[in-house]
């Protein structure tokens, strides 16, 4: 079985996530303030570093649940640096909770995060055809876009690479090369 470059090898985790999440277009808010959450935590280190984690900081923020999230105090916050499985940049962790404020003023002026957040693509999936890994790019004018207005709406962790690696994951671009078992998915 031929997958893109970054699931080959033996790693079960890798294969897994992207034989059935990667690609695949993600309409559900909380599921989207996840991936969104997860590929800020990535920003220096490595997919798989996150992923792993991945059970520890849906515990760690109750299940992704935004309004939850938004309401989480310091004492929570720093708790998370010194106790749990996540990745212990402060920074980082108390940006989710910034994030989730912002997302929920984002659900409020626009009825959902996935409404929003779907209009940098018209509300359709973009399907690349890459044929090699060297033409996928880490940023678009449409990434540099979507960066710019999350920061603007008070978002952090948000850069072009972050937000096209967040697009990417949620389906809103399908960048499976030509040749990966994926390729053929809508």
């Amino acid at each position: 079985m031929t997958r893109c470059h970054w699931a080959e090898g033996n790693d079960p985790v890798m294969q897994a996530y992207h034989d059935t999440e990667w690609g695949v277009p993600q309409h559900d808010d909380r599921a989207l303030f996840e991936l969104l959450t997860l590929e800020g935590a990535q920003a220096g280190l490595s997919w798989r570093t996150v992923l792993v984690r991945r059970d520890a900081y849906r515990q760690a923020y109750h299940g992704f649940d935004i309004s939850r999230v938004a309401s989480m105090p310091d004492a929570a916050l720093e708790a998370l640096i010194t106790g749990s499985g996540l990745i212990r940049n402060r920074l980082k962790i108390y940006s989710v909770r910034d994030n989730a404020r912002a997302a929920l003023a984002m659900t409020e002026r626009h009825g959902s995060l996935d409404r929003y957040l779907w209009s940098f693509v018209d509300h359709t999936p973009t399907r690349n055809h890459w044929t090699d890994r060297a033409q996928v790019p880490a940023i678009t004018p449409v990434s540099d876009a979507m960066s710019k207005a999350l920061r603007k709406a008070g978002f952090r962790f948000v850069g072009s690479t972050i937000c096209y690696a967040f697009m990417q994951a949620s389906g809103m671009v399908n960048d499976h090369l030509t040749n990966c078992c994926c390729y053929t998915q809508e």
